[in-house]
């Protein structure tokens, strides 16, 4: 295996990876589309009996509208960095604006944008997050009771470490008060249920918690899909057990593959591209973890990720709260596992997530050090190239031998003509006299595949990236490059690097592949973002450099006169 071949596999692995990525973002099953029926405060899990963490069956989780026809009233709850909107009916959260993260890039001609809004009430992208209690015999607020509010607008004032407002239900000689904590710079909502008990009877029941939303809407085909970044990221739910760490399902998989699971210190989420919600119940507490598919057999399913709690006891004249906290934000890698264990590993790197992990954290700390997320990335490449230099010079050293030695290969090829056997047999003796070994170049493209797999996925990944600037034109790291000058400059360097690799051994076929290879990518480039192109123009340039620098010395003969 020579390095024209090398090169050409590593080549070929990358395109076969992209491709395979954009099919099954196109031709994979999906499931039906695309908006839930009714309201916000209406979608439940369909009418089942939940496994309770101690294995009792807990009572049903109703399905189906409110018990009243009462409208709801929307009240919002701000701290610096979150806008919550909260449906009375049921005491949801049904909107979350994340006031720090334009929807859209600022510019000059467009200074102000709105922020992005997670979680929604619209058909087309409901994303709720809701709560309740639920109870066999006694009265039990779920997500479609009537709660009631002092006031419509809640906000962090300044010079305050926190805000907290109180919904409140009352039937029967219960009330409950569902409370909603924020703190200031932080993405963590806490909720809490206190059940008081003035009847004459205990109260018993679990708490509950869940995230419900529609499944993404597809818009256009195979190139819409590989200029959106978030088209090939992961869509669906998450969850997270001590014992068996991170596991995710998409959609199309919630009935054939549903989680029935029953662990402590865990958490439940939706996932999306650079954000997510969670509910995380408290540590201590074995929860019962499910997942379900609402009016599955419609045209608009919703999907649910659900958390409930033990069995709850509350005796007359006796108070008892229940709490978790709700995570609404983007996934900030370095402070995600601060707010619970495992929570950073909802970025969903995959099978790369042991080299994607370390490569985030040193490009964060590039980042600090340099004040610019495109220079942290320049210093990436050089440290990755440092590391592994002696690597690729032997590659490159091979290379050049080869080089040198292939006016010699194709006299071999004209004396031996059709006689493949005696052609290998000779070529071999040639390289054995020559001390050369084909197999050199291939141990570092090897090495380098699962680096480069896992800085993929940390550059797609990456929130920090998101609209971040770099230099000139490029204004937005995380999108393609608008006026293609990356992907450009890439092609040029992959057609000097083929000028500098050998043909030795190179078939008809595999000279045809080897010269499309850099429209192949140039095209492929014009769709990354340039966050991605930058690295490979940086990588590329640097390897190119390198490469030339020992063909030379080959070619001159100053490598053999140094040994």
């Amino acid at each position: 295996m020579n390095q024209t071949r090398t090169f050409l596999l590593f080549a070929l692995l990358a395109v076969a990876y992209l491709l395979w990525m954009a099919w099954e973002k196109d031709y994979a099953p999906a499931p039906a589309h695309n908006a839930p029926v009714a309201a916000a405060s209406a979608n439940a899990p369909a009418d089942n009996t939940v496994p309770g963490a101690s294995g009792a069956a807990t009572p049903a989780i109703a399905s189906g509208g409110p018990a009243s026809t009462a409208a709801g009233q929307l009240i919002t709850i701000s701290n610096d960095v979150l806008r919550l909107t909260v449906d009375t009916r049921g005491g949801s959260v049904v909107r979350a604006d994340l006031l720090a993260y334009p929807a859209e890039p600022i510019t000059r001609k467009h200074p102000e944008q709105p922020p992005v809004r997670l979680l929604a009430d619209t058909p087309d992208k409901y994303f709720v997050a809701q709560s309740g209690l639920v109870s066999a015999s006694s009265p039990a607020p779920d997500h479609r009771a009537l709660f009631q509010s002092a006031q419509t607008h809640y906000e962090l004032a300044n010079g305050l470490p926190e805000l907290k407002v109180d919904l409140t239900w009352q039937q029967d000689g219960i009330k409950v008060t569902k409370s909603y904590t924020l703190k200031r710079g932080q993405y963590v909502v806490g909720l809490d249920q206190r059940i008081d008990n003035t009847g004459t009877t205990p109260w018993q029941g679990s708490a509950y918690e869940q995230l419900q939303r529609a499944p993404r809407q597809e818009h256009g085909g195979w190139l819409q899909n590989m200029t959106d970044p978030s088209a090939a990221s992961f869509f669906g739910a998450g969850w997270y057990s001590p014992e068996d760490h991170f596991q995710s399902l998409k959609f199309d998989k919630f009935q054939e593959d549903a989680l029935q699971q029953s662990f402590a210190g865990g958490w439940a989420a939706m996932l999306q591209h650079y954000f997510f919600a969670a509910w995380i119940p408290p540590a201590q507490q074995k929860a019962s973890y499910s997942t379900d598919v609402v009016n599955p057999d419609s045209d608009h399913p919703t999907y649910l990720i659900r958390a409930v709690s033990p069995a709850l006891t509350v005796a007359p004249g006796q108070s008892q709260s229940t709490g978790a906290r709700l995570y609404i934000g983007p996934k900030l890698v370095g402070t995600l596992d601060s707010v619970a264990p495992g929570l950073a590993l909802a970025t969903n790197y995959g099978v790369f997530t042991v080299i994607a992990q370390p490569m985030h954290a040193l490009l964060s700390w590039l980042e600090k050090v340099s004040g610019n997320w495109g220079v942290a990335i320049i210093l990436l490449v050089l440290i990755i190239k440092g590391l592994t230099w002696k690597l690729t010079a032997a590659q490159y050293r091979s290379s050049a031998k080869m080089r040198k030695l292939q006016p010699r290969v194709t006299a071999l090829k004209e004396r031996y003509g059709d006689d493949k056997q005696k052609m290998q047999m000779a070529m071999m003796e040639l390289y054995k006299k020559e001390k050369v070994n084909p197999m050199t170049g291939c141990l570092p493209v090897l090495i380098t595949i699962p680096i480069f797999y896992g800085l993929y996925e940390v550059l797609r990944e990456s929130v920090e990236l998101r609209q971040a600037p770099f230099v000139g034109w490029i204004h937005d790291l995380s999108a393609p490059d608008p006026f293609f000058v990356l992907p450009a400059v890439y092609t040029l360097v992959m057609l000097g690097q083929q000028y500098l690799m050998p043909a030795t051994g190179m078939d008809p076929t595999q000279a045809k592949m080897m010269k499309f290879m850099p429209l192949i990518f140039a095209v492929l480039f014009a769709f990354f973002p340039a966050g991605l192109c930058l690295y490979y123009v940086v990588n590329g340039l640097v390897s190119l450099g390198q490469q030339w620098y020992i063909t030379h010395k080959v070619e001159h003969g100053e490598a053999k006169a140094k040994a």
